[in-house]
């Protein structure tokens, strides 16, 4: 019985000491199931360990307890949007046609991974405290407002978007509309007897995104 509890833990930490990347990736893919379901006061190291199977020792090593391994959680959900939104090059398309992109994309991404909007929710309730913690955060998003600033400017000069919109203002604009209705479709859905979860609802209201940021950029007369 000795040696049956011994030999994992042994294998788990030669696997660990072999092959650090993946053994990073797997207790952070473990660690955003857990703070997603339970928030940060929830979740537990433990749990993690058990869901990545990994040793619990390798969690404090690898990011010094659970406030550091959740910061860098925060850090890498952000990450993979700020990468897909980076790689649509819509900055490099006809203005209408890259706008279009950009707020379809931000739709679907927050339809297809729920993990980022608990993960929102659960720090906007620690004021940011954690995301203050970041060295990455700022830089992650530079590139973003850039590229945004770009399509605008291209657009205001083709005579398709109104002038001196601030791409900040506009990308909380888009991500509000969608993050509102993804976070309360469950009491939403309630109150006005729709399932605004099924896929023509998520559609019509993809829909309505479009038009309503397009009518704000629309040129003034």
């Amino acid at each position: 019985m000795e040696a049956r509890v011994i030999k994992p833990s042994t294998k788990r930490r030669g696997t660990a000491l072999r092959d650090p990347e993946r053994t990073r990736a797997a207790i952070l893919a473990a660690a955003t199931v857990e703070f997603t379901g339970r928030g940060l006061d929830g979740a537990r190291v433990d749990s993690i360990a058990r869901r990545s199977g990994v040793n619990k020792r390798m969690i404090y090593h690898y990011f010094g307890g659970k406030e550091g391994l959740y910061v860098e959680v925060l850090e890498t959900t952000y990450a993979a949007i700020r990468t897909a939104e980076v790689g649509l090059g819509f900055a490099e398309r006809e203005p209408a046609e890259g706008m279009r992109e950009l707020v379809a994309f931000t739709w679907g991404y927050f339809i297809q991974h729920p993990e980022f909007l608990g993960l929102l929710g659960t720090e906007n309730l620690h004021k940011a405290a954690y995301l203050k913690k970041s060295q990455r955060i700022r830089d992650l998003h530079s590139p973003l407002i850039g590229m945004i600033q770009t399509l605008l400017e291209r657009g205001a000069k083709q005579g398709v978007f109104r002038k001196g919109v601030d791409p900040v203002q506009l990308y909380i604009t888009i991500a509000s509309l969608g993050f509102f209705y993804m976070s309360n479709r469950y009491t939403l859905s309630t109150i006005f007897g729709r399932d605004l979860s099924e896929p023509q609802a998520l559609a019509e209201r993809g829909a309505h995104i479009v038009d309503v940021v397009f009518a704000y950029l629309r040129p003034e007369t």
